[in-house]
């Protein structure tokens, strides 16, 4: 009778100084498991937290009707886009009525309030220098399963931002670049370029690698998959079909998006260097770079808990590449002007675009029984309701995924008795095996509605 062939979780492909995750494959299956024919283990859960900056033009976000029978409106149609072959409305839970008082600044500030309440639902006081805040979500869920990956947790975005001086109305610039808190008194900076985020999770270095085989990749950047390929088609020689497949699926999409960041920025890059610039071509290319990395993460299991961030707080971009030409913040602060609703229209469905694009490549992840999006669970909104009120009460929330079988997307739930946001995150640390008692200023039991 043949040897089964076993595949650690942790296992590594390297050689000339290259390390390269793989993604969970059948023959990481423990043995006994597979001999016995007994049930597969089910795949981890993830969570991804989406930050949108300057709120949403609510009057074409709401649906309408709830229950499953909803009508996608005008800023949440990339959700569902036949000429792009994407149905996500099965996927995806809009919840409206839910509110995150905490956020409310002293005076001015709403969006450094709102920013930094985010994920922590805890008022902080207006100070440049006395930074107070709590724990986010995100973290609480790290300090939980972090242990499992090889980070704990990864803070991403498309910006990056300073954490002292004045950046809202007196408040700190940490409130409003950060939305990842491991406490009171440390934010989580996030990685804005794709290249450094690349090589930290697919190109790190083998330990062992000789000083010439560093100084050979430093002078050809050759491709990480390249210095492997002996032992990629060792491996491949000893999986099933499946695995061989899926392997290959892998490798594929790796060197696609390496040979991308490679094109974009030519210096070799062979240790994690301070961040630069990352000049990319257009920032759809950098947003699209961002949330391949982001799926890949999970794919390779290098993390479970990753933080976005589109922009920071009061974002001042200028969309004139989608034909809503001047600042995002001025433009947010509509005074009722239908031009500026159109514009507002017009950034909010391009952003809700990216979004689909992220939930349709971890639809498109094959893992267990079902697809990598069913074993996440993915939050999205701002850090406001709408851009002119500031107000921190009925916030667009979007929640994507299935968290194992813990949620049931495909509806638009309504809250009518204004519950607190942080009860949507004890729920969410429920479903990680976290016990919550309490969360933020204001979080006292588990949202409902959920699961149906």
């Amino acid at each position: 009778m043949p040897r089964r062939f076993s595949l650690s979780r942790r296992t590594l492909l390297g050689g000339a100084g290259a390390l390269i995750a793989l993604p969970w494959l059948e023959a990481m299956a423990p043995v006994a498991r597979r001999a016995r024919g007994a049930d597969p283990e089910p795949p981890p859960l993830r969570a991804l937290f989406y930050y949108l900056p300057n709120g949403i033009h609510m009057q074409s976000w709401t649906p309408a009707t709830e229950g499953p029978g909803y009508e996608i409106t005008p800023i949440l149609s990339p959700l569902v886009d036949p000429q792009a072959m994407v149905d996500l409305k099965g996927d995806v839970m809009v919840l409206t009525g839910l509110q995150n008082l905490p956020a409310k600044p002293e005076g001015p500030g709403d969006h450094a309030g709102g920013t930094s309440a985010f994920l922590t639902c805890t008022h902080v006081t207006k100070s440049e220098t006395d930074i107070n805040n709590d724990i986010s979500i995100d973290q609480v869920l790290a300090n939980a399963i972090g242990e499992a990956t090889p980070h704990r947790s990864l803070q991403f975005g498309t910006a990056n931002g300073a954490t002292m001086g004045n950046c809202d109305s007196g408040y700190s610039c940490a409130y409003t670049s950060n939305i990842s808190w491991a406490d009171s008194k440390t934010p989580l900076p996030k990685l804005y370029d794709p290249q450094v985020i690349f090589d930290l999770l697919f190109s790190g270095f083998d330990p062992a690698a000789t000083a010439e085989e560093l100084a050979k990749r430093r002078a050809n950047r050759l491709s990480v998959i390249d210095y492997a390929t002996d032992q990629v088609e060792t491996l491949q020689t000893k999986l099933g079909k499946t695995d061989r497949d899926k392997l290959d699926q892998y490798l594929t999409g790796l060197r696609d998006l390496e040979k991308r960041l490679t094109a974009e920025n030519t210096e070799a890059v062979c240790e994690l260097p301070a961040m630069f610039s990352g000049a990319y071509p257009d920032f759809t290319t950098h947003v699209d770079l961002m949330t391949e990395l982001m799926v890949l993460a999970f794919q390779c299991d290098q993390t479970r808990v990753i933080t976005f961030m589109l922009e920071n707080a009061g974002s001042y971009r200028d969309y004139s590449f989608i034909g809503a030409q001047g600042s995002h913040h001025e433009i947010s602060h509509h005074m009722d002007n239908p031009d500026n609703f159109a514009k507002l229209e017009i950034i909010d469905r391009w952003e809700m675009v990216q979004f689909a694009k992220l939930l349709q490549k971890l639809k498109s992840s094959p893992e267990g029984e079902g697809t990598l999006l069913d074993n996440c669970v993915v939050f999205l909104s701002s850090e406001i309701s709408d851009g002119n009120a500031h107000n921190h009460n009925n916030l667009p929330v979007l929640l994507a995924g299935r968290a194992g079988g813990q949620l049931t997307p495909g509806r638009h739930v309504k809250y009518g008795e204004t519950p607190p946001l942080s009860n949507l995150f004890i729920s969410i640390a429920e479903m990680f095996g976290v016990p919550v008692d309490g969360f933020g200023d204001d979080g006292v039991g588990p949202l409902p509605n959920l699961k149906v």
